[in-house]
C-alpha cells in the first residue's frame, strides 16, 4: 500500500474501485459522493434498480451499479465478478453497509424476524468480504470498511436484532483485520451515531421521547450527515490511514462519550 510520505495527496483515492452496498441511498450514497469527489470509481449495489440508475446518473461516469440483494449468499462471487466488470478493474475497496431496520421488543421480535436482520448485516456482509479477499491479497492491496452503529456500542432499546448484527461487525472486524492486515489489507468499521437518513427518520418516526434522549446526550446537540461518514471512510481506506487497522471508528457528535 502506497506510503503517505511519499504521497503529496495521501487523502486521495485515485486508481481505486470501492464497491459500496447499500449505495444508491442514505449513508451508501453519500459515501459514494465523497470517493467519487476523492478519485475513485464506484460500483453501486442494491435490490432497486431505479434507484441505482439514478444514483449512478447523479454521481456521473465514475459510477456504475449492479442489482443485487446481499442476501443472496451464495451469489458473492457473481457480484464481484459483475461489479469488476462494471468499473473495469477488481474492487479494491468494500464498503459492507446494506442493512435493514427492526424496531420491536425483544420478546416481540420472532426468529424468523431476528434471521433476516442477521442475514442481511452479517452473513451477507461475510459472504462478499469472503468474495473480494482473495483478490486483495493477491494484490497485497485493499481496504475493507464495515458500516457499524452505536449498537454496536451500549444498549439500545427495542432493537435487539439490530444490536446483535451490528455488534457481530466489531467482531468481525478485529478477527478479519488480525488475519489479512499482514498482507497488506486493512479492515475497519464507522460506527455512525445518529445520521439524517431515510432509516433514522423511520426508526424515530412517532418517537419524540427518543429524538430528545438522542439530542441531549449528543456534546453536539445536532444530527449528523451523510458526508460525515462518506469522509470518515475516505480517510480509512486512502494512504493517509495505512497504519490504521481493526478499529472502529464513532462518527457521532460526541453521542458515545456524552452524557
Amino acid at each position: 500500500m502506497e506510503s503517505s510520505e511519499q504521497s503529496p495527496t495521501p487523502f486521495r483515492l485515485d486508481g481505486e474501485v470501492a464497491l459500496i452496498t447499500g449505495g444508491a441511498t442514505g449513508l451508501g450514497l453519500g459515501m459514494a459522493r465523497s470517493f467519487v469527489a476523492s478519485g475513485a470509481k464506484v460500483v453501486l449495489v442494491g435490490r432497486r434498480e431505479a434507484e441505482l440508475r439514478k444514483a449512478a446518473a447523479e454521481l456521473g461516469s465514475a459510477a456504475s451499479f449492479v442489482a443485487h440483494d446481499v442476501t443472496n449468499h451464495a451469489e458473492a462471487d457473481q457480484l464481484v465478478e459483475a461489479a469488476t466488470r462494471a468499473a473495469g478493474s477488481a474492487p479494491t475497496i468494500l464498503i459492507n453497509n446494506a442493512g435493514v431496520h427492526l424496531k420491536k421488543p425483544a420478546v416481540e421480535t420472532t426468529p424468523e424476524e431476528f434471521l433476516t436482520v442477521l442475514s442481511t448485516h452479517v452473513i451477507g456482509a461475510h459472504a462478499l468480504t469472503r468474495a473480494v479477499l482473495p483478490g486483495m491479497l493477491e494484490r497485497k492491496h485493499g481496504s475493507v470498511i464495515f458500516i457499524a452503529s452505536m449498537a454496536s456500542l451500549f444498549g439500545i432499546p427495542m432493537v435487539v436484532a439490530y444490536s446483535a448484527a451490528k455488534s457481530a461487525h466489531v467482531g468481525m472486524v478485529r478477527t478479519l483485520a488480525a488475519e489479512v492486515s499482514a498482507d497488506g489489507v486493512r479492515v475497519n468499521a464507522i460506527a455512525p451515531g445518529w445520521i439524517d437518513s431515510e432509516m433514522m427518520r423511520k426508526a424515530l418516526d412517532g418517537d419524540p421521547a427518543r429524538r430528545g434522549k438522542i439530542l441531549g446526550r449528543t456534546p453536539m446537540n445536532s444530527f449528523g450527515e451523510a458526508s460525515d461518514i462518506g469522509w470518515a471512510a475516505v480517510y480509512l481506506c486512502s494512504p493517509a490511514a495505512k497504519f490504521v487497522t481493526g478499529v472502529v471508528l464513532p462518527v457521532d457528535g460526541g453521542a458515545s462519550i456524552g452524557f
